[in-house]
């Protein structure tokens, strides 16, 4: 079964300035061949105020995501240390 992928607006505008280049592309490749195809085998769930979201680890990057039938919703690509406060906001 193949996923739809659907981006948070502020993903594309805030998000990914964050990050170099070289890990950029080390995420866009994760996400399309795990999260376009299996996304609830690779992302872990979340816990506690962020249940019902899952997370995908890139390097020291996380990206929040949010299966809904057949669609994927990006919530967040962030650096660990700061992706769970920010994505709070974003819900």
């Amino acid at each position: 079964m193949s996923f739809t992928l659907h981006y948070h607006p502020d993903v594309r505008i805030e998000d990914l300035h964050l990050i170099d280049r070289r890990t950029r592309d080390r995420i866009r490749k994760a996400v399309e061949e795990r999260l376009q195809t299996a996304p609830h085998e690779y992302g872990q769930p979340l816990r506690k105020t962020l249940k019902g979201y899952w997370k995908l680890r890139v390097v020291d990057c996380r990206v929040v995501f949010k299966v809904i039938k057949s669609a994927v919703w990006i919530l967040g690509i962030r650096p660990r240390k700061s992706v769970y406060m920010d994505i709070g906001a974003r819900m």
